[in-house]
């Protein structure tokens, strides 16, 4: 089967994962993952500060790096810190799929 039109951005990166059949509001779900160090030098200035802010900014970052693709499909950025915690977006899929 060919993979689903439009997912990949002018650089050829595209999400980790799609579903084929409408996830919601006729789309269908897209998905990319990201793990991150709770305590990289890089992110210790505001995860010390506030728990999940990298989870936040780097879930963030997903949503703009795939903004082309929110036209045809629900989009979830999935950001998790080594720490344990996940950004809301990917908590709330989580419990939907577990319903």
């Amino acid at each position: 089967m060919k993979e689903p039109a439009g997912l990949s951005r002018d650089d050829g990166k595209r999400p980790d994962g799609v579903m084929l059949l409408p996830w919601a509001k006729g789309k269908p779900l897209a998905w990319d993952v990201t793990v991150l160090d709770t305590y990289a030098d890089s992110h210790l200035a505001y995860t010390a500060t506030t728990a999940g802010a990298a989870a936040d900014k780097a879930a963030s970052n997903k949503v703009a790096k795939y903004r082309q693709i929110v036209n045809s499909h629900i989009f979830v950025p999935v950001a998790i810190e080594s720490a344990g915690t996940w950004n809301h977006q990917a908590l709330e899929l989580v419990q939907e799929l577990g319903r």
